[in-house]
């Protein structure tokens, strides 16, 4: 059957998106949100670690409604999820004493995860006022880590699900739609890494990426059982050359278009940037492949 609607990749059929209409009919009363949970359960959309794909659900079905294919009832109470507008993070102070020694010297660094703990708003006011992007809520899988040395923080790294399709990478990969569709979500990537500005340590941030190679696959595991097998990132050209991740092993793999996930037009609306890779096996490929590579 012919597909009416995309969203997040996957092609809904005219009879899915009936199924959706006659479902809202069957349960008049019901807030969006109680809407989306029981649609999800009717249809088994679940995350690998069993928590419902509530916020994908509810996306969709904001999506069916803008398009006209839906009516959805009326906003009931405006939430406070990633999708809605937030504060910034407020300024936390930290210790801004410089730091100018070797690596040795700051061992034993403490790699702590702080999503979901009460570090995790030091985490978003470091970003936020330290990084030249800024923090973003991230959507989805995801983890945000500040490392300590002696209590003190000196640098921050966040990890979240992979971009749907980067050219360079499924080609340095070799999987097919399919494969790619279906195996995503063993890919981490590292959307954001800060070393703190007064911390001037040589080799520091490539000692923090081989560490993390070893430390989040674990993490990653615990909280959404299910494996990665790969990392990536991204680099602007216009700002870096990306000289720790390389001096960690990382491969360059070839670079943005340029154009964004929404692009209509072709042609390139935002920096390039470079494209680099961390295969956390020798056998990634397989893995991600289906056994087929």
């Amino acid at each position: 059957m012919e597909t009416l609607i995309r969203y997040r990749g996957r092609g809904f059929t005219e009879a899915e998106v009936a199924f959706v209409r006659q479902f809202i009919a069957e349960h008049p009363g019901d807030s969006r949100w109680a809407l989306s949970r029981k649609l999800c359960e009717t249809w088994g959309w679940v995350q690998p670690n069993g928590a419902l794909r509530d916020m994908v659900c509810r996306g969709l079905m904001l999506a069916l409604d803008r398009a006209g294919y839906i009516q959805l009832p009326p906003v009931k109470k405006h939430s406070s999820g990633p999708f809605t507008r937030r504060k910034r993070p407020a300024l936390i102070e930290v210790d801004q004493t410089s730091v100018e020694v070797k690596v040795s010297q700051l061992k034993p660094l403490e790699f702590r995860q702080v999503r979901r703990t009460s570090a995790e708003v030091l985490f978003n006011s470091l970003i936020e006022h330290y990084h030249y992007l800024g923090y973003c809520q991230p959507v989805g899988e995801h983890l945000k880590y500040i490392v300590f040395s002696n209590d003190r923080p000196i640098a921050c790294l966040a990890w979240s699900s992979a971009p749907r399709h980067i050219g360079s990478r499924d080609r340095f990969i070799g999987w097919s739609k399919e494969f790619r569709v279906n195996n995503l979500s063993f890919i981490a990537c590292n959307t954001r890494f800060l070393i703190l500005p007064w911390v001037r340590v040589s080799c520091l941030a490539s000692h923090i990426l081989g560490a993390m190679a070893r430390i989040l696959p674990a993490h990653w595991q615990n909280l959404y059982n299910h494996p990665l097998y790969y990392l990536e990132t991204f680099v602007d050209q216009e700002r870096f050359h990306g000289t720790c991740y390389r001096a960690a092993n990382w491969i360059h793999i070839g670079q943005t278009t340029g154009r964004g996930k929404n692009d209509q037009t072709g042609r390139p609306n935002r920096s390039i940037k470079d494209v680099l890779g961390y295969p956390l096996s020798k056998d990634f490929r397989r893995h991600l492949c289906g056994g087929t590579a």
